[in-house]
């Protein structure tokens, strides 16, 4: 663990518990040891920072890789933070860069560290639970590593879409479900419909948590992602794939 995720830490946690007094359920479902895969809705901004600041243990997240490619002194402190803070970079671009972005969180699994990831791929706009992106399947069955599925309630009002700062007072809700059961599927080579298969489940298991509305199609993007797409693609910490 880097000092500055340490300091970081330190500091988000009480302060998180202050502000907005999170009612945390099913901890104990986040395994103390080992590799994991902490898989959320995604609601706001704020929610891989509220995450890693409410979690047991240390959580790294994806992130687009041009916050680690600015030039000269401010891209150099810039590139330093990210990665202090436990930031994996991902190439986002498309094609086969986007299909392989997510091999770069498998030496952070394999090293018995947790993944937080948003299955969705984006921010929902609307507060639905859009389908899940398969990539975090495949992770978790190549690592190999559990899935845990974690459901965000409230986070929205914390700091909606559009929002610059975060809001003080709304309470909002962690749960955390029991890992999936991924027995059927390991052992052997998974197909594209097998991935599918996992990924629903995970969806149905997040969805049971949250109580939203499920919507059997990918989150649209938003006005400021499609703006993006002229060069590398915006993006939160996602499965890309």
């Amino acid at each position: 663990m880097s000092a500055l995720y340490a300091i970081g830490k330190m500091v988000a946690s009480p302060l998180t518990r202050l502000l907005w007094r999170p009612k945390i359920i099913g901890l104990d479902n986040v395994p103390l040891t080992g590799p994991a895969i902490l898989a959320s809705n995604h609601q706001s901004v704020i929610d891989s920072v509220m995450m890693g600041a409410l979690m047991p243990r240390n959580v790294y997240f994806l992130a687009k890789d041009q916050y680690f490619l600015g030039p000269g002194l401010k891209g150099a402190v810039m590139r330093q933070v990210m990665y202090g803070l436990n930031q994996i970079p991902v190439d986002r671009s498309g094609g086969r860069a986007s299909l392989m972005a997510l091999d770069a969180a498998l030496p952070v699994l394999r090293a018995g560290h947790v993944l937080g990831i948003f299955p969705e791929g984006t921010r929902s706009t609307d507060g639905r639970l859009y389908r899940g992106r398969p990539g975090v399947a495949k992770l978790a069955l190549d690592a190999p590593a559990p899935i845990i599925p974690i459901g965000l309630i409230g986070f929205d009002k914390v700091q909606p879409i559009g929002a610059s700062l975060p809001r003080l007072g709304p309470q909002v809700k962690v749960r955390v479900g029991e890992p999936l059961d991924l027995s059927q599927w390991q052992g052997g080579e998974v197909d594209s419909r097998g991935l599918r298969e996992v990924t629903l489940k995970l969806m149905n298991a997040i969805q049971q948590l949250t109580g939203q509305e499920y919507v059997g199609r990918y989150a649209p993007k938003r006005p400021d992602q499609l703006a993006d797409t002229n060069g590398h693609k915006g993006g939160e910490t996602s499965a890309t794939t």
